[in-house]
């Protein structure tokens, strides 16, 4: 097991009462599910491929999950006009490379890109609230969780397998 079940951090015993907890909660242990799939690693390691052809690694997961919190909660949710962290394929899996101060960095950029999601969602009124989209479409908040959790759900099974062939460490 990959930790404890009764020790499980993921697990904070906050009560699902309504859409907006429930929400929060889930995209809130997948983040953690991430952090806990790269834990103990070393920087080669954070960048070691899974199977080739890929690049994905899980320094490229931080990375991409960095961009993605930044494309939807500061571009969509909040209309600001700022440039990818990571633009294009290359940048984004390639430039995931075994260095101290890339791995720092991808995690600061994700670190902050989540901070500054987390803000965006305690601002808003309810999940009502609506975004706009680059080309011009509107979409409500709770779309945006939806599709942050399914985002995360996705490459938590990536990185789980990346992991188990870094180490052979399996998760729940």
């Amino acid at each position: 097991m990959w930790t404890d079940p009764d020790k499980d951090p993921r697990d904070s015993g906050v009560e699902l009462t309504d859409e907006r907890s429930t929400l929060l909660e889930y995209l809130r242990a997948y983040r953690l599910t991430l952090e806990m799939k790269c834990a103990d690693l070393d920087t080669r390691q954070m960048a070691q491929r899974s199977v080739p052809p890929s690049t994905m690694s899980l320094l490229g997961l931080v990375r991409h999950l960095a961009d993605v919190e930044r494309f939807w909660f500061r571009r969509v949710m909040a209309g600001a006009d700022v440039p990818k962290r990571y633009p294009g394929e290359q940048e984004q899996w390639e430039g995931a490379i075994a260095d101290g101060g890339v791995v720092d960095e991808a995690w600061h950029a994700w670190q902050d890109e989540v901070a500054f999601a987390d803000g965006v969602i305690s601002d808003a009124e309810d999940l009502a609230v609506r975004g706009t989209m680059p080309k011009g479409g509107t979409l409500q908040l709770r779309e945006v969780l939806v599709h942050m959790i399914e985002e995360y759900a996705r490459h938590c099974g990536h990185a789980d397998l990346i992991r188990e062939r870094i180490d052979g460490r399996v998760g729940q």
